[in-house]
């Protein structure tokens, strides 16, 4: 029998501060399959990181008003949609798609962009926007401490709610 040998010690990361994330529409899709009680077929998944807000002014401050913002942290969030929807009455076709929001006060643009793979919003180009959608936003009171992404029935399909300190917005998705 050979002699086994130890592979080099291999240093592990650390814990990133923005752990990531998914959501999807139906909510708590994974678990609901592996228990047989799917009763609705899958139509969206979010993978996203949720930066925490640590005392810090988020919007206007850490997130600046008219710049383009990750819509997380790290990695730019993704949304892979598993049939064609619509949002706000714009058609959006099944797919893999980059988000990023524009914020102001009282606003977010939801961008939907084909570039994916990507860390930030440091190379974002506009040329590859798909759909962009503007949606008000409402207070969020409590605050909320980690950003937050979370899929809700609606009567047309679901609304995406994402909040974060004291900012949240619904994006409508229908798909009935």
């Amino acid at each position: 029998m050979p002699a086994t040998t130890a592979s080099p010690s291999v240093k592990l990361p650390q814990l990133d501060k923005s752990p990531m994330d998914m959501a999807y529409y139906p909510d708590n899709y994974p678990v609901l399959k592996i228990q047989d009680k799917v009763t609705e077929p899958l139509v969206a998944r979010v993978v996203y990181s949720r930066p925490q807000k640590e005392g810090r002014v988020i919007f206007g401050g850490l997130i600046e008003y008219g710049k383009v913002w990750r819509l997380g942290a790290n990695e730019a969030t993704e949304i892979e949609l598993y049939r064609d929807v619509k949002i706000k009455d714009k058609k959006l076709s099944k797919g893999r798609y980059t988000l990023y929001a524009l914020p102001t006060e009282t606003q977010w643009t939801i961008i939907f962009n084909k570039d994916l793979d990507t860390w930030g919003a440091f190379k974002y180009d506009e040329k590859k926007d798909v759909l962009r959608v503007d949606v008000p936003v409402q207070k969020n009171s409590p605050a909320t401490e980690a950003f937050t992404i979370v899929f809700t029935k609606s009567a047309t399909g679901a609304d995406m709610l994402m909040a974060w300190d004291e900012a949240k917005v619904t994006l409508p998705f229908t798909f009935k």
